[in-house]
């Protein structure tokens, strides 16, 4: 409905009258006229390079080498890590401390959190770590909830920094920050997540914290890496319960029966429940608190034998200091242990996954592997996917257009144009310093529609030209670049126009949008202007070959598309 409104207001037929010297009508004038002026000298410009291929194929070879060595230049990723307005910060405590201990650093560090301009609030919970669901006395979790992105001036990672400073002022606990992930459920965690694993079977797991931690020291020294750690650890103070087996068997004392009992007293059984005053009631079997308040009141207990005797457990049993895990973790049915960070300020995801690969196939000792989990893991199994994707698309349109124009060779031109655009949004994504992951991967794709769409302009009306009124190659090559040079500027640069708010965004979700915008943008306007130069120089080579050379007996050059009257065929007009 707009558009008609426009053209009744602009497009007005003057019946030979001049028109008034408005403003809009002065303005519409130099546009026009320098829209023609500039139709002009492009024109003159292709007839002095539309025959020379010595010009135009390494034009071309020039692109797909600046598309190779930018592709390999530019940090590759996955999905960006965005701000998403909150931080999550771990902190673990030296293996054996008590709750209260940790939620006194907890309660510092929320009171330091709160003194920095940005956050708006911040929730601690002692004994809870978000990082591997666990829980323990010495691990907590503190949510920091940041103000909106209107009412603070740093962002996430720039207030990450400001935490880390403040957490060296804390001392007796190590504390971790980092943001939640891009996508909810992969991982709990930004940056990288990948597990070492003990292949070799030994069950030693002081042998893994050792493997872990030289693992994450090595990692923190490669500049890709911005933070490292694990929280795995086989030192937490516990007690062996050592069992003389003669000795209970001397007692009449089966072992299952003792484990039993001991598990009753300690950890507590449900046996029953009862009805009174109409409500339901739970019997509960324990000892009482004042009998296992220390570990050595374990000995003090007695369990009934084969006589129906009472045997204290200190007969045969007795404790034994040792330090093991607090929990156990397996990833693929081997022992394993956590490692998690990020990379360092501009690099990537894909650097910091190839650094740690490096690292790990040098500091690993044999028997011991690693795997990725969450994102990184999809990341890994990635690949070369998203050039498969690219052929695919390219393979498609490729096939499309053979059917339009009857021909196998004349969609080349339109194929091969493309690589200015591909050249155009890895140089812009490079000059910005953003990487190439899915988003740029997605508005390479969409370019393929977007550029081949100026190319099929041009092809299109030549093809036309040359079969209805029998032009020859080179002059319908010029006659439909010229006669298409106004249409593919205006709408190649109203869609630029429409990216810059992508390309200059800002707040939640700012990187995907800058690199999805950038990416179209920097690749529309490369592909665009280059575009015009090379498709008239490709169609004139393909041209040439498509009229010397025949893939079909019936072959016609007359495109299914913009035809509105019939054409003749061995002397008969056909549809």
């Amino acid at each position: 409905t707009l558009t008609p409104a426009l053209c009744a207001l602009i497009l007005k037929n003057n019946h030979g009258k001049e028109r008034k010297p408005t403003p809009i009508n002065r303005f519409l004038d130099k546009f026009n006229n320098m829209f023609t002026l500039g139709m002009g000298k492009y024109h003159n410009f292709l007839t002095k390079f539309i025959t020379r291929k010595a010009i135009t194929l390494p034009f071309l070879l020039a692109f797909l080498v600046g598309v190779f060595l930018l592709s390999n230049k530019i940090p590759s990723g996955f999905i960006p890590s965005e701000d998403q307005g909150m931080i999550y910060a771990i902190i673990q405590t030296p293996p054996g401390s008590t709750l209260e201990r940790t939620n006194q650093i907890a309660l510092e560090l929320q009171k330091a959190s709160e003194d920095i301009d940005g956050v708006l609030s911040v929730f601690s919970l002692a004994g809870y770590e978000v990082l591997t669901e666990g829980t323990g006395s010495n691990s907590g979790t503190c949510l920091i909830n940041l103000k909106n992105w209107s009412d603070r001036k740093e962002s996430a990672a720039e207030i990450i920094e400001q935490l880390e400073e403040k957490a060296k002022e804390i001392p007796g606990a190590n504390i971790e920050f980092f943001q939640p992930p891009s996508i909810p459920g992969y991982g709990a965690a930004g940056g990288f997540e990948l597990r070492v694993m003990d292949k070799s079977g030994s069950g030693d797991y002081h042998k893994m914290e050792e493997v872990s931690k030289e693992l994450v020291k090595e990692l923190k020294k490669r500049p890709e890496i911005g933070s490292a750690f694990t929280f795995y650890s086989a030192s937490f103070p516990q007690y062996m319960l050592k069992i003389d087996n003669d000795i209970a068997e001397q007692k009449g004392v089966s072992i299952e029966n003792a484990m039993n009992n001991l598990s009753t007293l300690i950890g507590s059984n449900y046996e029953t429940s009862f009805i009174r005053f109409d409500r339901p009631y739970k019997v509960i079997v324990q000892a009482g608190p004042q009998y296992r308040a220390l570990p050595t009141d374990l000995l003090k207990l007695y369990v009934k034998n084969d006589k129906d005797q009472m045997v204290p457990y200190s007969d045969f049993m007795h404790l034994e200091k040792v330090y093991g895990l607090s929990e156990i973790t397996r990833h693929n049915l081997y022992n394993s242990s956590e490692v998690s960070g990020s990379p360092a300020p501009g690099y990537s995801s894909g650097d910091a996954i190839k650094a740690v690969q490096e690292v790990a196939e040098k500091t690993l000792p044999r028997g011991f592997g690693i795997d990725w989990t969450g994102i990184s893991k999809d990341e890994v199994s990635r690949g070369n996917e998203a050039l498969y994707i690219f052929l695919v698309c390219l393979a498609f349109v490729y096939l499309i257009l053979s059917a339009q124009y009857e021909s196998f060779i004349l969609p080349l031109p339109i194929i091969l144009s493309l690589p200015t655009g591909i050249f155009g949004a890895f140089l812009s994504l490079s000059l910005l310093g953003l990487e190439n992951n899915i988003y740029a991967q997605v508005a390479m794709v969409m370019l393929i529609g977007l550029l081949g769409k100026n190319a099929v302009l041009i092809v299109e009306y030549a093809v036309q030209k040359k079969a209805e009124e029998g032009l020859s190659v080179r002059d319908a090559a010029l006659q439909g670049a010229a006669l298409r040079f106004r249409p593919i500027l205006m709408t190649s640069f109203a869609f630029i126009a429409g990216l810059i708010p992508l390309a200059l965004a800002t707040g939640p979700g700012a990187i995907g949008n800058r690199t999805i915008g950038t990416a179209a943008a920097g690749g529309m306007l490369i592909g665009t202007i280059f575009g015009l130069l090379i498709i008239p120089g490709l169609y004139y080579i393909f041209g040439t070959i498509a009229e010397k050379s025949r893939l079909a007996i019936y072959e016609n050059e007359y495109p299914l598309t913009e035809q509105t009257e019939p054409y003749k065929h061995d002397g008969k007009f056909e549809n």
